[in-house]
């Protein structure tokens, strides 16, 4: 008897294990990927350090490319949500940790001097080896070029990182981002006639291009911080926050992108 209950235990633990039959035969044509974005970081640290707080702090990230050489080290699967985005907003979604994979690089980010802020460059080697890790993501996942975007693009307030060195102009050459023509860019500046946006103008147009920006109709702090990280994305040499000619015409060609 006692066995015979055993034997009978077996069958319900079996029957509840397996789960139901699935029937696979009618799949849906209607889906894509979860993974909508790419954000790029710095890690501000070391490889060693780099590596300790992304496998056992309170932040990961999906891939880290180290320096010297820029060996590409996955970490986290991409089927699986990595914490690197925070509080952050793109394009109308929000907490992107859940949408998007996370690169992080080994730069050290910037230092500050009596003569100024100090930028930190990548090396060719980091930038290969990110080119090649964005185009099997982009590929696989089917996202799009302006979606492959910085901590600083999607948390203006909080985040500088991947900074004004990163190559974005280079990115976009190779179908990993957009980037305005410049004679486009000149043409549109010439045709402002000396005349300056006006703060909704500039509200609208940055919302429409993917920034989470707050549509007050003045220059508020946060205005000015999404304007100074769109500033750095696409004008790095002047990312002051200030609005200008130059970046309006930039806004307006890449709005007309898409």
């Amino acid at each position: 008897m006692k066995s015979f209950s055993a034997f009978f235990l077996l069958l319900l633990l079996t029957a509840c294990t397996s789960g139901p039959k699935l029937d696979t035969s009618h799949p849906s044509a209607n889906f894509d990927s979860r993974t909508q974005f790419v954000v790029v970081h710095y890690t501000s640290a070391s490889l060693e350090r780099s590596l300790a707080l992304l496998t056992h702090g309170e932040v990961s990230a999906h891939y880290l490319i180290g320096d010297g050489p820029a060996t590409v080290y996955k970490l986290v699967d991409e089927s699986q949500r990595a914490w690197h985005a925070g509080e952050s907003e793109w394009d109308g979604r929000t907490w992107l940790n859940s949408s998007s994979i996370g690169i992080e690089i080994v730069n050290p980010g910037y230092r500050d001097t009596p003569t100024g802020r100090l930028w930190y460059p990548y090396s060719e080697a980091q930038i290969q080896s990110l080119i090649a890790l964005l185009k099997d993501i982009v590929k696989r996942n089917k996202i799009e070029p302006r979606h492959v975007i910085g901590h600083s693009d999607i948390a203006p307030m909080r985040k500088l990182d991947p900074g004004p060195l990163f190559p974005w102009k280079r990115l976009a050459q190779e179908g990993l981002g957009i980037w305005p023509d410049e004679q486009q860019v000149a043409q549109r500046q010439s045709q402002m006639m000396g005349v300056v946006p006006s703060a909704t103008w500039f509200q609208q147009q940055l919302a429409l291009l993917g920034y989470a920006t707050p549509q007050t109709g003045e220059w508020d702090i946060a205005s000015r911080h999404v304007l100074a990280a769109f500033q750095m994305h696409y004008r790095p040499q002047k990312f002051d926050g200030e609005p200008d000619l130059q970046s309006a015409a930039i806004l307006q060609v890449l709005n007309l992108r898409h």
